[in-house]
């Protein structure tokens, strides 16, 4: 049998497992039950309980759910499609041919309203976002997570509605 060192740490209840390389694990509970975090090895957490002093012990290792991703399981790639079909369907759903946002940009009506000094800077950091359909692509295509691509739609979301209100109560739009 080969000699191994288990070289580790404690802070508080958590024990920090190192290895030659690194950090190893950390693990949380002591003789009878433990609860592993893996950093360097793949695969999930794992749960130990057993007998002390006898040797006997079970281990079961926690995989992630299958299912809908969350922002934290997106495998590469994932993000980049969830982005796309997020930026598709606010294109399709608020800038449509002929729809209203659309007329934001053909009559170039958010630049007017990002000039107004009378904004606040609130409204002004809001209506940037959906200046041009460039701005638009690339702030969604800056999100870091599937949380914040969400938060970013439904900012998007805001915005045409709140350049729709300003444009509207201007004038400069039909109700």
């Amino acid at each position: 049998m080969p000699f191994r060192f288990r070289r580790s740490a404690r802070l508080g209840p958590l024990r920090f497992n190192f290895t030659g390389s690194g950090l190893s694990s950390i693990s949380v509970g002591g003789r009878g039950a433990s609860f592993n975090i893996p950093v360097v090895r793949s695969g999930g957490a794992r749960t130990t309980v057993g007998l002390p002093g006898t040797g006997l012990s079970w281990s079961v290792e926690h995989t992630p759910a299958a299912g809908l991703p969350n922002s934290r399981r997106l495998r590469p790639g994932q993000l980049d499609a969830f982005q796309q079909e997020c930026l598709g369907l606010l294109q399709k759903q608020l800038f449509a041919a002929g729809s209203r946002g659309r007329q934001l940009w053909e009559l170039n009506l958010i630049p007017r309203l990002l000039a107004d000094p009378a904004l606040g800077v609130r409204t002004q950091g809001l209506l940037a976002v959906i200046e041009t359909p460039e701005a638009l692509q690339a702030y969604l295509l800056r999100a870091r997570s599937q949380d914040d691509v969400k938060r970013r739609a439904h900012r998007c979301v805001e915005a045409v509605q709140e350049a729709l209100r300003l444009a509207k109560a201007r004038g400069w739009l039909v109700a």
